[in-house]
């Protein structure tokens, strides 16, 4: 299968392009630079050099694969109505990938019981509003010919299959924490997020390629952590000591407004049954800590 997929030079889809070439499928990546397309060059994906304003280019790659992935950005509405707009019709694959952010409390690093379903989603926050149209978007398509899904991952741990070696939340707290000699959690650090391995994303990813149903909504999860628990395993891993509670100001001032309330001071507890139900996923790695543990490092 000819595949096009935005945001191959970053971390997730990078991985995903990666898994692709490994399992034998043509791969065409967007990427900035040309020093990203030598890159990708030597895993064997051909490079297209532009950004997610190019919509032209866009199209006309949507139009000249089998099927398209959007890994570079949740949040570009422009990119996402222009792949929409070459892809409507064709009953081309379009995976679109989202995060659980979307259902995200911005607690400050409280716990929270509540836990939510695919069939059984929130009203957005306020700073979230804007995505969530972009998935409902997405979904809609397949009223149109597209057969589309959004791929809502969870916080994903594990190191790239491609040239972008490390994800977003984690590697955070990482760099903090060998900055400063203490690693830290938002507030108290009890809250939770789900989370999944990269290596089963990847896997997720191959498998909706050829098994989606249009229209599909998956979240993408394999177990769930707090925050403490993994910032435990961190400072054990680091020998740095017991982790320390961080005012989210302070938080802030280090990682932003998004990171610091969303990515890091949220609660993002889901479950996902589709992905197993109708693409027969199953998950390898079910454990965050462990991999704090033994390989993050």
């Amino acid at each position: 299968m000819n595949v096009f997929i935005t945001g191959a030079a970053g971390f997730i889809g990078g991985s995903i392009a990666t898994g692709l070439v490994q399992a034998g499928h043509s791969v065409t990546g967007l990427v900035r630079s040309a020093e990203q397309a030598a890159e990708l060059k030597a895993l064997g994906i051909t490079a297209v050099i532009g950004t997610l304003d190019d919509s032209a280019l866009l199209a006309k790659q949507a139009r000249a694969a089998d099927a398209v992935i959007n890994a570079a950005s949740s949040d570009h509405r422009g990119a996402v109505e222009a792949l929409l707009d070459a892809l409507r019709g064709s009953h081309k694959v379009f995976l679109h990938t989202s995060g659980s952010s979307i259902v995200g409390d911005a607690s400050g690093g409280k716990s929270s019981d509540v836990i939510y379903y695919e069939d059984n989603l929130p009203a957005p926050t306020v700073d979230k509003a804007a995505r969530v149209a972009i998935d409902n978007l997405i979904l809609a398509a397949a009223k149109d010919g597209v057969n589309s899904a959004v791929i809502c991952n969870t916080l994903i741990y594990g190191h790239s299959l491609g040239v972008k070696r490390d994800s977003v939340q984690l590697p955070r707290l990482l760099k903090q924490a060998r900055k400063s000699g203490i690693v830290r959690h938002v507030g108290s650090g009890q809250n939770i997020w789900s989370n999944v391995h990269i290596e089963d994303v990847v896997a997720l990813y191959l498998l909706a390629l050829t098994h989606n149903v249009p229209g599909t909504f998956y979240f993408v999860e394999s177990g769930e952590s707090s925050f403490i628990d993994m910032t435990t395993a961190m400072a054990k891993a680091l020998n740095l000591g017991e982790p320390q509670d961080w005012s989210l100001k302070d938080a802030e001032a280090e990682w932003g407004y998004e990171m610091a309330n969303y990515g890091l001071g949220s609660n993002s507890r889901v479950r996902g049954q589709r992905a197993r139900e109708l693409l027969g996923w199953v998950p390898k790695r079910t454990s965050v800590v462990e991999w704090i543990s033994h390989e993050m490092v």
